[in-house]
């Protein structure tokens, strides 16, 4: 009880501005080791599933600051810099400025990170080639004529893989049998419609 009181009274000591730095740097710094713990036990936090040996998972093949380790990294950067400056003396302005600069640098640099370890575990675990004319299933939609990816699931190496896919054709939906036509440049698959046995012998 005393602990708490004693944490009560330094908190209403502090300027408003200080409080709101404590808060974000507290909250985030938790959400952040949170977030080591699940991925050293194997959980992708940016993808919200567990990560089997062999699986492709979902990887990130173009640069993007946006994802859940960038964030929660510039909001605990940004908290813990606002609180140095501030016990610094400096003014709140220019806390937010330096926060603001510290939370933006560890966000790219995070973001960076999982962008170049994303390629590395991909190319080090998947040989792509061996999917060609290859059978699977479109696991999220595949938008038509190229205009974006979807992922396929298809069986490479004796493994049911997860890969991102595009096509040329029409729009392919969820559950749809598709064939592996060709390896496009980021590993992703250009894939087809693939008729069932009966849709050909009507043919």
């Amino acid at each position: 009880m005393i602990l708490i009181g004693d944490i009560n009274q330094w908190w209403e000591t502090l300027t408003s501005a200080h409080q709101v730095f404590w808060f974000i740097a507290i909250i985030f710094s938790v959400l952040f080791l949170i977030q080591f713990i699940l991925l050293v036990i194997g959980f992708d936090a940016d993808s919200g599933s567990i990560d089997h040996p062999g699986d492709v998972g979902v990887y990130e093949h173009e640069f993007s600051a946006l994802s859940v380790r960038s964030i929660i990294a510039f909001f605990t950067f940004f908290g813990w810099t606002g609180v140095l400056a501030l016990n610094n003396h400096f003014s709140v302005w220019l806390a937010v400025l330096f926060a603001s600069i510290a939370g933006l640098t560890a966000m790219f640099i995070v973001a960076y990170m999982i962008f170049k370890f994303s390629q590395l575990e991909q190319s080090g675990t998947l040989n792509l080639y061996n999917a060609l004319d290859q059978p699977g299933e479109v696991y999220l939609p595949i938008p038509g004529q190229g205009k974006g990816v979807g992922k396929v699931h298809l069986k490479v190496d004796g493994t049911i893989r997860e890969v991102d896919a595009v096509t040329e054709g029409e729009a392919l939906k969820t559950g749809t049998s598709i064939k592996v036509v060709e390896i496009m440049n980021g590993n992703v698959l250009m894939v087809e419609y693939l008729p069932s046995p009966q849709e050909s012998n009507a043919s």
